[in-house]
Protein backbone atom coordinates (compact mmCIF):
# COMPACT_ATOMS: atom_id res chain seq x y z
CA UNK A 1 0.00 0.00 0.00
CA UNK A 2 3.05 2.12 -0.78
CA UNK A 3 1.81 5.53 -2.19
CA UNK A 4 3.17 6.69 -5.46
CA UNK A 5 4.02 10.30 -6.16
CA UNK A 6 1.25 10.35 -9.09
CA UNK A 7 -1.66 9.73 -6.29
CA UNK A 8 -0.69 13.02 -4.36
CA UNK A 9 -0.50 16.68 -4.94
CA UNK A 10 2.14 18.67 -3.86
CA UNK A 11 -0.07 20.56 -0.99
CA UNK A 12 -1.49 17.12 0.16
CA UNK A 13 2.10 15.85 -0.47
CA UNK A 14 3.47 18.52 1.33
CA UNK A 15 1.03 18.82 4.50
CA UNK A 16 1.81 15.01 5.29
CA UNK A 17 5.62 15.89 5.23
CA UNK A 18 4.89 18.04 7.90
CA UNK A 19 2.66 16.04 10.39
CA UNK A 20 4.84 12.72 9.92
CA UNK A 21 8.21 15.16 10.71
CA UNK A 22 6.27 16.30 13.70
CA UNK A 23 5.30 12.56 14.44
CA UNK A 24 9.21 11.78 14.58
CA UNK A 25 10.02 14.58 16.34
CA UNK A 26 7.44 13.81 19.01
CA UNK A 27 8.19 10.01 18.95
CA UNK A 28 12.08 11.10 19.47
CA UNK A 29 11.24 13.16 22.48
CA UNK A 30 9.15 10.63 23.99
CA UNK A 31 12.43 7.50 23.49
CA UNK A 32 14.73 10.39 24.80
CA UNK A 33 12.67 10.31 28.18
CA UNK A 34 12.16 6.88 28.52
CA UNK A 35 15.61 5.17 31.02
CA UNK A 36 15.70 2.09 29.29
CA UNK A 37 17.43 1.43 26.38
CA UNK A 38 17.10 -2.60 26.43
CA UNK A 39 15.10 -2.61 23.60
CA UNK A 40 17.73 -0.72 21.11
CA UNK A 41 19.17 -3.96 19.32
CA UNK A 42 15.37 -4.93 18.91
CA UNK A 43 14.87 -2.26 16.72
CA UNK A 44 17.23 -2.70 14.61
CA UNK A 45 16.66 -6.33 14.18
CA UNK A 46 12.90 -6.17 13.86
CA UNK A 47 13.20 -3.21 11.22
CA UNK A 48 15.12 -5.75 9.18
CA UNK A 49 12.78 -8.25 9.38
CA UNK A 50 9.37 -6.38 9.12
CA UNK A 51 11.84 -4.97 5.43
CA UNK A 52 12.26 -8.71 4.52
CA UNK A 53 8.60 -9.04 5.67
CA UNK A 54 7.21 -6.41 3.16
CA UNK A 55 8.93 -7.73 0.02
CA UNK A 56 6.90 -11.35 0.46
CA UNK A 57 3.46 -10.29 -1.68
CA UNK A 58 0.81 -12.87 -1.00
CA UNK A 59 -1.68 -13.66 -3.47
CA UNK A 60 -5.33 -12.89 -2.74
CA UNK A 61 -7.21 -15.60 -4.28
CA UNK A 62 -10.08 -15.27 -6.87
CA UNK A 63 -8.61 -10.98 -7.11
CA UNK A 64 -5.87 -11.23 -9.18
CA UNK A 65 -4.19 -9.14 -6.91
CA UNK A 66 -1.73 -9.40 -3.78
CA UNK A 67 -0.70 -7.94 -0.11
CA UNK A 68 1.95 -7.82 2.05
CA UNK A 69 3.01 -7.51 5.79
CA UNK A 70 3.01 -4.56 7.17
CA UNK A 71 4.67 -5.13 10.65
CA UNK A 72 3.12 -2.02 12.07
CA UNK A 73 1.51 -3.73 14.93
CA UNK A 74 3.34 -5.83 15.76
CA UNK A 75 6.46 -3.74 16.26
CA UNK A 76 4.24 -1.29 18.39
CA UNK A 77 3.24 -4.60 20.41
CA UNK A 78 7.27 -5.42 21.23
CA UNK A 79 8.97 -2.22 20.70
CA UNK A 80 5.87 0.37 22.28
CA UNK A 81 4.48 2.68 19.89
CA UNK A 82 7.03 5.30 19.62
CA UNK A 83 9.90 3.12 19.48
CA UNK A 84 7.75 1.23 16.75
CA UNK A 85 6.94 4.43 14.73
CA UNK A 86 10.36 5.26 14.24
CA UNK A 87 11.65 1.93 13.60
CA UNK A 88 8.76 1.42 10.38
CA UNK A 89 9.46 5.02 9.24
CA UNK A 90 13.00 3.92 8.89
CA UNK A 91 11.99 1.57 7.06
CA UNK A 92 10.29 3.37 5.05
CA UNK A 93 12.62 5.93 3.93
CA UNK A 94 15.03 3.13 3.05
CA UNK A 95 12.14 1.73 0.94
CA UNK A 96 11.77 5.24 -0.38
CA UNK A 97 15.38 6.02 -1.32
CA UNK A 98 16.97 2.89 -1.90
CA UNK A 99 14.54 0.68 -3.95
CA UNK A 100 11.98 3.67 -5.50
CA UNK A 101 8.80 1.79 -3.50
CA UNK A 102 6.72 4.60 -2.52
CA UNK A 103 6.92 8.24 -3.96
CA UNK A 104 9.09 10.49 -2.30
CA UNK A 105 6.93 13.47 -2.36
CA UNK A 106 4.11 10.14 -0.89
CA UNK A 107 6.76 9.79 1.78
CA UNK A 108 5.39 11.20 4.60
CA UNK A 109 1.70 9.90 3.71
CA UNK A 110 3.32 6.61 3.40
CA UNK A 111 4.86 7.10 7.08
CA UNK A 112 1.12 8.06 8.32
CA UNK A 113 -0.61 5.60 6.81
CA UNK A 114 1.99 2.88 7.43
CA UNK A 115 3.50 3.84 10.61
CA UNK A 116 1.02 6.34 12.62
CA UNK A 117 -2.15 4.12 12.31
CA UNK A 118 -0.91 0.77 13.93
CA UNK A 119 1.46 2.80 16.23
CA UNK A 120 -1.11 5.35 17.42
CA UNK A 121 -4.51 4.04 16.68
CA UNK A 122 -4.47 0.21 16.38
CA UNK A 123 -2.41 -0.41 19.10
CA UNK A 124 -2.99 1.49 22.23
CA UNK A 125 -7.01 1.97 21.10
CA UNK A 126 -7.71 -1.77 20.12
CA UNK A 127 -4.93 -4.63 20.63
CA UNK A 128 -4.33 -2.84 24.05
CA UNK A 129 -8.22 -2.83 25.37
CA UNK A 130 -8.39 -6.09 23.84
CA UNK A 131 -5.11 -7.92 24.90
CA UNK A 132 -4.42 -5.90 27.95
CA UNK A 133 -0.98 -7.19 29.73
CA UNK A 134 -2.12 -10.90 29.09
CA UNK A 135 0.02 -13.73 27.12
CA UNK A 136 -3.05 -15.99 26.21
CA UNK A 137 -2.82 -16.90 23.08
CA UNK A 138 -7.42 -16.41 22.78
CA UNK A 139 -6.56 -12.68 24.01
CA UNK A 140 -3.71 -12.27 21.47
CA UNK A 141 -5.33 -13.64 18.24
CA UNK A 142 -8.39 -11.47 18.64
CA UNK A 143 -6.29 -8.25 19.63
CA UNK A 144 -4.24 -9.20 16.80
CA UNK A 145 -6.61 -10.12 14.07
CA UNK A 146 -9.00 -7.25 15.28
CA UNK A 147 -6.26 -4.21 15.63
CA UNK A 148 -4.43 -5.51 12.38
CA UNK A 149 -8.04 -5.48 9.49
CA UNK A 150 -8.63 -2.10 11.76
CA UNK A 151 -4.81 -0.71 10.90
CA UNK A 152 -5.17 -2.19 7.13
CA UNK A 153 -8.73 -0.75 6.82
CA UNK A 154 -7.91 2.46 8.37
CA UNK A 155 -4.51 3.30 6.31
CA UNK A 156 -6.25 2.18 3.07
CA UNK A 157 -9.67 4.91 3.88
CA UNK A 158 -6.84 7.52 4.37
CA UNK A 159 -4.91 6.29 1.09
CA UNK A 160 -8.93 7.28 -0.73
CA UNK A 161 -9.15 10.54 1.24
CA UNK A 162 -5.34 11.43 0.29
CA UNK A 163 -6.34 11.04 -3.36
CA UNK A 164 -9.61 12.61 -3.05
CA UNK A 165 -7.83 16.34 -1.61
CA UNK A 166 -5.43 16.05 -4.25
CA UNK A 167 -8.09 16.26 -6.77
CA UNK A 168 -7.32 13.14 -8.65
CA UNK A 169 -10.67 12.53 -10.24
CA UNK A 170 -9.40 9.51 -12.35
CA UNK A 171 -10.16 8.14 -8.66
CA UNK A 172 -13.58 8.66 -7.66
CA UNK A 173 -14.17 8.53 -3.76
CA UNK A 174 -17.06 5.81 -3.50
CA UNK A 175 -15.44 3.25 -6.26
CA UNK A 176 -11.87 3.79 -5.09
CA UNK A 177 -13.40 2.80 -1.67
CA UNK A 178 -15.31 0.08 -3.14
CA UNK A 179 -12.26 -1.74 -4.25
CA UNK A 180 -9.81 -0.76 -1.65
CA UNK A 181 -11.66 -1.38 1.83
CA UNK A 182 -12.51 -5.01 1.15
CA UNK A 183 -9.26 -5.81 -0.12
CA UNK A 184 -7.54 -4.77 2.96
CA UNK A 185 -9.69 -6.23 5.06
CA UNK A 186 -8.59 -9.34 3.36
CA UNK A 187 -5.10 -8.47 3.79
CA UNK A 188 -5.73 -7.28 7.38
CA UNK A 189 -6.81 -10.40 8.53
CA UNK A 190 -3.86 -12.32 7.14
CA UNK A 191 -1.47 -9.94 9.02
CA UNK A 192 -3.33 -10.39 12.05
CA UNK A 193 -2.71 -14.05 11.58
CA UNK A 194 0.70 -14.00 11.19
CA UNK A 195 1.19 -11.26 14.14
CA UNK A 196 -0.56 -13.53 16.42
CA UNK A 197 1.40 -16.51 15.42
CA UNK A 198 4.80 -14.29 16.25
CA UNK A 199 3.65 -13.13 19.59
CA UNK A 200 2.50 -16.65 20.48
CA UNK A 201 6.35 -17.73 19.88
CA UNK A 202 7.12 -14.80 21.77
CA UNK A 203 4.84 -15.05 24.72
CA UNK A 204 6.73 -19.10 25.11
CA UNK A 205 9.94 -17.39 24.88
CA UNK A 206 10.18 -13.94 25.87
CA UNK A 207 6.95 -13.30 27.53
CA UNK A 208 8.54 -10.23 29.12
CA UNK A 209 8.57 -8.26 25.95
CA UNK A 210 4.36 -8.58 26.26
CA UNK A 211 3.69 -7.11 29.55
CA UNK A 212 4.90 -3.69 31.45
CA UNK A 213 8.25 -4.86 32.91
CA UNK A 214 9.93 -2.73 35.54
CA UNK A 215 13.17 -4.88 34.88
CA UNK A 216 15.28 -4.45 31.44
CA UNK A 217 14.60 -6.54 29.36
CA UNK A 218 17.51 -8.72 27.08
CA UNK A 219 15.71 -10.74 24.76
CA UNK A 220 18.34 -12.75 23.15
CA UNK A 221 16.06 -15.61 21.68
CA UNK A 222 14.06 -12.56 19.54
CA UNK A 223 16.70 -10.90 18.80
CA UNK A 224 18.59 -14.02 17.19
CA UNK A 225 14.96 -15.18 15.97
CA UNK A 226 14.27 -12.41 13.98
CA UNK A 227 17.83 -11.83 12.85
CA UNK A 228 18.16 -15.16 11.07
CA UNK A 229 14.25 -14.77 9.63
CA UNK A 230 15.18 -11.18 8.31
CA UNK A 231 18.08 -12.77 5.91
CA UNK A 232 16.01 -16.00 5.43
CA UNK A 233 13.40 -14.07 4.41
CA UNK A 234 14.84 -11.17 2.31
CA UNK A 235 17.32 -13.57 0.64
CA UNK A 236 15.98 -16.14 -0.33
CA UNK A 237 11.85 -16.19 0.34
CA UNK A 238 11.41 -13.07 -1.66
CA UNK A 239 11.88 -14.99 -5.13
CA UNK A 240 8.56 -16.52 -4.24
CA UNK A 241 6.86 -13.50 -3.83
CA UNK A 242 3.42 -13.61 -5.87
CA UNK A 243 3.85 -11.55 -9.10
CA UNK A 244 0.53 -10.23 -8.53
CA UNK A 245 -0.43 -6.52 -8.17
CA UNK A 246 -0.20 -5.31 -4.94
CA UNK A 247 -3.92 -4.05 -3.50
CA UNK A 248 -3.48 -0.42 -4.12
CA UNK A 249 -2.24 -0.74 -7.40
CA UNK A 250 -5.02 -4.01 -8.23
CA UNK A 251 -7.78 -1.34 -7.13
CA UNK A 252 -6.29 1.69 -9.36
CA UNK A 253 -6.35 -0.70 -12.51
CA UNK A 254 -10.05 -1.45 -11.41
CA UNK A 255 -11.25 1.80 -11.17
CA UNK A 256 -9.08 3.97 -13.82
CA UNK A 257 -8.55 1.36 -16.08
CA UNK A 258 -4.57 1.39 -15.73
CA UNK A 259 -2.30 0.16 -12.98
CA UNK A 260 -0.16 3.09 -12.65
CA UNK A 261 -1.50 7.34 -12.69
CA UNK A 262 0.18 9.24 -15.31
CA UNK A 263 2.24 11.54 -12.83
CA UNK A 264 1.74 15.05 -12.72
CA UNK A 265 4.03 17.39 -15.06
CA UNK A 266 4.63 20.42 -12.12
CA UNK A 267 7.96 21.04 -11.55
CA UNK A 268 7.89 19.60 -7.63
CA UNK A 269 6.92 15.77 -9.11
CA UNK A 270 9.59 15.94 -12.19
CA UNK A 271 12.33 17.12 -9.64
CA UNK A 272 11.47 14.75 -6.92
CA UNK A 273 11.05 11.85 -9.59
CA UNK A 274 14.21 12.57 -10.86
CA UNK A 275 16.67 12.40 -7.16
CA UNK A 276 14.53 9.08 -6.73
CA UNK A 277 15.56 8.11 -9.98
CA UNK A 278 19.37 8.92 -8.70
CA UNK A 279 19.23 7.67 -5.19
CA UNK A 280 17.75 4.22 -5.91
CA UNK A 281 20.39 1.37 -6.71
CA UNK A 282 18.09 -0.94 -6.82
CA UNK A 283 14.37 0.08 -8.07
CA UNK A 284 12.00 -2.04 -7.70
CA UNK A 285 14.00 -4.69 -5.68
CA UNK A 286 16.13 -5.37 -8.69
CA UNK A 287 18.95 -4.43 -11.18
CA UNK A 288 18.44 -1.37 -12.88
CA UNK A 289 19.61 -2.61 -16.18
CA UNK A 290 21.21 -6.29 -16.27
CA UNK A 291 18.94 -8.14 -14.59
CA UNK A 292 18.31 -10.66 -18.08
CA UNK A 293 21.54 -11.14 -18.43
CA UNK A 294 22.42 -11.80 -14.76
CA UNK A 295 19.41 -14.42 -13.78
CA UNK A 296 18.53 -17.63 -15.56
CA UNK A 297 14.79 -18.15 -16.78
CA UNK A 298 14.38 -21.43 -15.21
CA UNK A 299 15.83 -20.94 -12.07
CA UNK A 300 13.63 -18.96 -9.41
CA UNK A 301 16.64 -17.38 -7.83
CA UNK A 302 16.72 -13.89 -8.61
CA UNK A 303 19.97 -12.33 -7.55
CA UNK A 304 18.65 -8.85 -8.04
CA UNK A 305 15.71 -9.34 -5.22
CA UNK A 306 18.40 -11.88 -3.55
CA UNK A 307 20.91 -8.49 -3.16
CA UNK A 308 17.75 -6.40 -2.28
CA UNK A 309 16.77 -8.12 0.39
CA UNK A 310 20.14 -8.54 2.31
CA UNK A 311 21.33 -5.14 1.75
CA UNK A 312 17.71 -3.83 2.79
CA UNK A 313 17.53 -5.71 5.87
CA UNK A 314 21.30 -5.11 6.92
CA UNK A 315 20.17 -1.04 6.16
CA UNK A 316 16.91 -1.25 8.14
CA UNK A 317 19.03 -2.51 10.73
CA UNK A 318 21.55 -0.48 10.99
CA UNK A 319 19.14 2.76 10.49
CA UNK A 320 17.21 1.84 12.99
CA UNK A 321 19.40 0.39 15.94
CA UNK A 322 21.99 3.74 15.29
CA UNK A 323 18.56 6.00 16.09
CA UNK A 324 17.52 3.51 18.85
CA UNK A 325 21.20 4.04 20.21
CA UNK A 326 21.82 7.62 19.25
CA UNK A 327 18.40 8.61 21.56
CA UNK A 328 19.55 6.47 24.44
CA UNK A 329 22.79 7.94 24.29
CA UNK A 330 21.48 11.45 24.22
CA UNK A 331 19.45 11.15 27.47
CA UNK A 332 22.59 9.83 29.20
CA UNK A 333 24.65 12.36 28.15
CA UNK A 334 21.76 14.93 29.34
CA UNK A 335 21.76 12.95 32.70
CA UNK A 336 25.37 13.74 33.62
CA UNK A 337 24.99 17.87 32.54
Amino acid sequence: MHMSDALLSPVVGGTFWMASGALIGYSAKKINEENDNSKTALMGVLGAFVFAAQMINFTIPGTGSSGHLGGGLLLAVLLGPYRAFITLTSVLIIQCLFFADGGLLALGSNIFNLAFVPAFIAFPFIYRGIAANSASPGKLAAASITAATAALLTGALFVVLQTLLSGITELPFRTFALFMLPLHLAIGMVEGLVTWGVLVFIARTEPALLISAKTAIHPRAALALFAVLALLVGGVLSWFASPQPDGLEWSIAKVSGSKELRPEGDAVHKALADFQQKSAFLPDYNFKSTTESLRNPESPVNPGSTLSGIVGSLSALAAAGTIGLFLGRKRTEAEHL
